[in-house]
């Protein structure tokens, strides 16, 4: 079993090597304000001005000078290479919410990763959250509140159906596949939507300014 190094239930932040600006950062602390740095991104906290409560990863990519700078205590080396450090740190962190930032927009290989890993770990309550957009791997049922014309994005990692209210394109009767028939730029049609999907394995991406939107509708808070 893993053992978690960090349990908080007031809501943790996930940062990644990735870009992520000091806006997006604080945004996200604003949520969930415990600091976790993936790797070499303790490096980017340092920068930003925040001193994480935990660094984890193969530290592959932490520079021995960043590393000089932190409490030994809060560093937690995890030298498999079976799994990525996104996924090391949402394996070993227990929350109410989970926000992952810089994990958007850099390497394409890394951010699939991320969404793949969404999908294995789904009673983890963890959105991705960047610069532009929110990912978040969907719950079998959700109601929404969105302005009309927001843009709703389905992407499956998996075949899954379901069905739905106050989209513009319902989805009832559509069978969704990686290989197949996604859900790129649909948009709400009314102030709520409501999705069912009768499996795992959604992808659900809104614009960033939906995120307390998202938050409150999961109730994660």
């Amino acid at each position: 079993m893993t053992k978690y190094v960090l349990s908080n239930p007031n809501g943790v932040t996930l940062l990644g090597g990735g870009k992520v600006s000091a806006t997006t950062l604080d945004h996200a602390l604003r949520h969930a304000p415990h600091l976790v740095a993936a790797d070499g991104a303790a490096a980017t906290a340092l920068e930003l001005g925040h001193m994480p409560e935990a660094v984890i990863g193969d530290f592959d990519s932490l520079p021995n000078r960043i590393r000089d700078k932190m409490p030994p205590e809060i560093l937690h080396h995890i030298p498999e290479q079976d799994s990525t450090d996104f996924e090391k740190c949402l394996s070993r962190v227990d929350s109410a919410l989970i926000l992952g930032v810089g994990f958007m927009g850099a390497r394409i290989d890394h951010e699939l990763s991320v969404y793949n890993t969404l999908v294995r770990y789904p009673e983890k309550h963890c959105i991705i959250v960047g610069d532009i957009d929110i990912c978040v791997h969907a719950p079998r049922s959700l109601r929404i509140e969105l302005e009309i014309g927001t843009r709703v994005s389905l992407f499956p990692l998996m075949p899954v159906t379901g069905i739905s209210k106050g989209l513009l394109w319902p989805i009832d009767n559509i069978v969704f596949g990686p290989a197949g028939r996604i859900g790129t730029s649909n948009e709400a049609s009314a102030e709520t939507v409501e999705m069912t999907f009768h499996g795992d394995g959604m992808l659900l991406i809104l614009p960033r300014r939906a995120l307390p939107n998202l938050l409150n509708a999961l109730n994660w808070q």
